[in-house]
Order: C-alpha cells, then sequence, then structure tokens
C-alpha cells in the first residue's frame, strides 16, 4: 500500500481511529475547546480539519467576516458551521450521513452559543433539507479518495474517507447547483490524494468546471498532498485549472 491514494491506506487510517481508546472527550484546535464522540470522524486522529479551517480563512481568532448562508455537507463534529457562525454568517446549516457525528456538531453549536445562527441535520447530502431553501455557499470537504466502485461500507464512519466508485460526488456535482441562491458558489475541499481527472471528467459531464481558489501542500508521511479548495462552477473547462488567486502554502501534518 505504498501508493498515497490507495484506498486501504484511508480505510486502516479509519479503523485506526475507531480503535484509539486515547481519544479525548474534548480537544483544542485553533483556540477554541471542541466536544468529541466515538465513532466520528476525528481532527484528533487526521489534520484534515484543521488544515480546511485554515484553506477557509477560518483559523485565527479574528476570521475573515462572513455573511449570508452557508451549507456544509458532512460536517463531522462541526467545527467548521460553529466557525463560519462566530465569523458572522447569518445562516449555516450542517448536515452529516453519520446520527452520531449530528449529535456531535450539535454539541458544539450549543458550547460556541451559536444555536440561533446553526442548524444541525443528519441527511445524505441534499436529502434531508427543504427543496426551496438555498445558500449563497455550499461546501463539502469531500471523501476524496476513490474505492472501487462494488465497495461495501463497513462502518459509516468509512464513508468520511473514501467514496466507491465517485457516486457521492457525481450526486453532489449534479444536485449543488440547484441549491444556490442567484450569486452563491458550490465549494469543494479536495486533495492529491483523489483522482482530479476523474473529478475533472464528471464535472464536465454535468456541464461544470473546476477552478482551484486556494492550495496547501502537507507533508503526509513520506508523501507530499496537496489540499485544495475548489469552485466548481457552471463554466465547463476541458482540462484542470490549476491557477489560484492565492499561491501555495506548505505545511507538515501526521499522515
Amino acid at each position: 500500500m505504498s501508493d498515497v491514494r490507495d484506498y486501504r491506506r484511508s480505510i486502516e487510517r479509519s479503523e485506526n481511529a475507531l480503535e484509539r481508546i486515547d481519544k479525548p472527550g474534548t480537544f483544542a484546535l485553533h483556540s477554541r475547546e471542541w466536544d468529541m464522540l466515538p465513532g466520528v470522524f476525528s481532527p484528533v486522529c487526521s489534520p484534515t480539519t484543521g488544515l480546511v479551517m485554515e484553506l477557509l480563512g477560518l483559523a485565527d481568532d479574528t476570521p475573515v467576516p462572513r455573511t449570508g448562508s452557508f451549507l456544509e455537507i458532512g460536517c463531522g463534529a462541526g467545527l467548521i458551521a460553529v466557525a463560519c457562525a462566530l465569523a458572522g454568517c447569518d445562516r449555516v446549516v450542517a448536515t452529516d450521513i453519520n446520527a452520531e457525528a449530528v449529535r456531535n456538531a450539535a454539541l458544539n453549536v450549543a458550547r460556541h452559543g451559536v444555536s440561533e445562527q446553526v442548524r444541525v441535520c443528519e441527511s445524505d447530502l441534499f436529502d434531508a433539507l427543504d427543496p426551496d431553501e438555498r445558500f449563497d455557499v455550499i461546501f463539502w470537504s469531500s471523501n476524496y479518495v476513490l474505492a472501487p466502485a462494488d465497495y461495501r461500507y463497513r462502518s459509516v464512519h468509512e464513508a468520511a474517507y473514501v467514496d466507491p466508485g465517485y457516486e457521492t460526488h457525481r450526486r453532489f456535482l449534479t444536485a449543488a447547483h440547484r441549491r444556490l441562491t442567484p450569486t452563491g458558489s458550490v465549494i469543494l475541499h479536495f486533495s492529491s490524494r483523489g483522482d482530479l481527472p476523474r473529478l475533472l471528467r464528471m464535472a464536465g459531464e454535468n456541464g461544470l468546471g473546476l477552478h482551484t481558489l486556494r492550495s496547501m501542500q502537507v507533508q503526509e508521511g513520506t508523501h507530499e498532498v496537496e489540499h485544495m479548495l475548489v469552485e466548481v462552477t457552471v463554466q465547463p473547462a476541458r482540462s484542470w485549472i490549476p491557477g489560484a488567486a492565492l499561491g501555495p502554502e506548505r505545511a507538515d501534518a501526521t499522515s
């Protein structure tokens, strides 16, 4: 399993995270304390959540002010949704397919006093949302590692790590823009551990393009991995667009 894109590495990470007995009930990240429940994708076990908060400008004590509505798909413990509300978003909806993640996110919403701005619900992508509900930003830190199409999850926890056949990505690309306000945007967190050419082809099949807004190089064990914020645009592109308004940053992280 030397290939950084090998889905078995990610399944192993999921198993190791579930088996760890030293995970705390609370933890600190980016100057705030957070509740953590077993069975939920853990920022303690993976650096991904912290990296995404940096890419979104939510890591500092005084993050970039935001307004409007924000939908987070796959909210996990709810850190990004809470941070968006604290940064000024008027309405935040946080969804996850994992019922324990929904409960965890609700704990962190209450902990940080943003219950009036943030609603948490169990949902497979957009299924549980009101059909008429629209958002200024739709964000998904995706399960970008590609697993074989016939792979079957052994736990809902694995759904945060791999996507068999990229079926969830396909459904997301097909439906996301129908959930936007007229000036809204769809933002995806992706990684070079995923299959970028395949994602681009899928976007093109839906008349969409991809544009990197910001990226960060991270050392994961012996591999250098690029994490990126990708805007899904309604303008198709024939090739991957690596351009970014902000230059790449570098960081170190555990694998």
